[in-house]
């Protein structure tokens, strides 16, 4: 046994006994001749670590996730502490016999074939280390060395947030060799190797606080093409689906109440001003700000996210209640404007029932002066008692409102028209300022109607988009 040491302690002779330097030649020395229970190994001399061991070699993959470490959104990045696993058959080796493995150097892999595996995806890889580097060379009696590794990976996501937070990001890494194509070596997954690379269960799904983790090995045949040609991979898919309760209680819960309590407004007196604009107003800020906080923490997206579209919505919906209060009080101003009007026409046509009826033409009518003075910001016309033209048009006990007081010309189409939409507004405009609150009313029904409309349409299409974008 002593004489298997005399190549190396000749080595260290030569370096004078004051310093030790790490050499190619004493790494080899060194690794060749290794001790396992009083047991020598050493390489055959024919043995060439830049030939593959065979034509079409396999190489296995095998990754056990230990935990997941955060998923950076902004920089598209998921952290992991894995146990990465690589075997493949080595018939140039064999191991001492009656032994089922022996455990090689870890400086041994330069001396033997190793694949050059290429992760597509990894941004950095750092092998984790306690006393020592986690990782281990493993030489099987059926011939299989078996590279393991413990590191914690970064890995490179393409993530899409149109759908946030319904989205469901779909991450594929893919395990290659850079130089070897697939005529020299391949790459597949074993879940459960014979050299005892993994345990038969294994943890699949990881909970964070905004995400569910899913880690799938996809068995399919998968070619990269790039360099000298087609390059075989093993894929592991990553799927990440966001825990969707947490979105729920805290943004669209509150956000639907707030347009909820926006058709309050409608329950409350337009006379009392104070009281329905801090409703609505109140309401209004609310959702401004909840829209501008989740926009500033959600991830950034080329288009509306499916929670601000949410949002934007809700907003709009207070808003028109807003604006609907805006308009009934117009109606209400221009309501009683229009009393009053009507309480001069009914004096004029009692006083015309007081004088004889008189028959005059369209033109003597249309020159009869009319004077007014404004009220209210609108102009009420007066009528001359003593016009006896106009008395025949003041023969009835009760004014309507959409009664016109003037007669177009026959004739003017033009003229025709603009008085039928000058009466139709008016009527519009009396509808909205009744007193009885006509148009709170309407909008009390139809308000609510839409919501729900709107909510079934928007939960349809972006549950449809999101279980569209998932993989099969």
């Amino acid at each position: 046994m002593w004489t298997l040491l005399v190549p190396l302690l000749a080595l260290i002779a030569r370096g004078d006994g004051v310093s030790f330097t790490p050499n190619k030649e004493l790494l080899e020395c060194a690794s060749q001749i290794l001790y396992i229970d009083q047991y020598a190994y050493q390489l055959p001399t024919n043995y060439s670590r830049n030939i593959p061991p065979g034509k079409n070699t396999t190489v296995y993959i095998g990754v056990n996730v230990n935990r997941v470490s955060g998923v950076d959104e902004n920089r598209e990045e998921i952290t992991l502490d894995v146990f990465l696993q690589v075997s493949w058959e080595e018939m140039r080796l064999k191991v001492p016999p009656g032994m089922p493995y022996i455990d090689l150097p870890w400086e041994f892999r330069q001396l033997i074939w190793t694949p050059d595996l290429y992760i597509w995806q990894l941004q950095t890889m750092r092998i984790l280390s306690v006393l020592q580097e986690m990782a281990s060379l493993r030489l099987y009696a059926n011939r299989t060395v078996s590279v393991s590794i413990g590191a914690t990976i970064t890995i490179k996501c393409e993530m899409n947030f149109v759908l946030y937070p319904l989205d469901v990001q779909n991450c594929a890494i893919d395990f290659s060799s850079y130089k070897y194509t697939r005529e020299d070596v391949r790459f597949e997954w074993r879940e459960v190797a014979p050299w005892f690379g993994l345990a038969g269960e294994q943890r699949r799904e990881f909970r964070l606080p905004k995400y569910v983790v899913t880690f799938v090995t996809d068995k399919s045949k998968h070619i990269r093409n790039f360099g000298e040609g087609e390059h075989s991979a093993a894929r592991l898919q990553i799927k990440l689906s966001r825990e969707l309760r947490g979105y729920l209680l805290e943004s669209y819960l509150p956000s639907s109440l707030f347009v909820i309590i926006s058709w309050g407004s409608f329950c409350v007196i337009p006379e009392i001003v104070p009281g329905r604009m801090v409703l609505l107003v109140t309401t209004l800020l609310s959702l401004v700000t909840m829209f501008d906080t989740v926009s500033t923490n959600s991830p950034d997206a080329l288009e509306l996210k499916c929670i601000e579209v949410w949002l934007i919505s809700c907003t709009i919906f207070v808003f028109l209640a807003l604006l609907e209060y805006f308009v009934v009080l117009f109606g209400i101003r221009y309501d009683k404007s229009w009393s009053r009007r009507r309480q001069d026409l009914r004096r004029a046509a009692s006083a015309a029932q007081l004088a004889p009826p008189l028959h005059i033409n369209h033109t003597q009518r249309l020159s009869t002066p009319v004077s007014g003075t404004p009220q209210g910001g609108v102009f009420s016309p007066q009528l001359s008692v003593e016009d006896e033209g106009l008395k025949q048009q003041f023969s009835h006990q009760t004014i309507q409102r959409d009664s016109p007081i003037f007669e177009t010309i026959p004739g003017d189409t033009s003229g025709s028209f603009l008085v039928r939409f000058a009466a139709m507004i008016d009527r519009g405009v009396m509808f909205c300022g009744a007193q009885h609150g006509a148009l709170d009313k309407f909008a009390l029904m139809v308000f609510p109607i839409c919501f729900i409309l709107f909510t079934i349409i928007y939960w349809t299409t972006y549950l449809s988009e999101a279980h569209r974008a998932m993989p099969d």
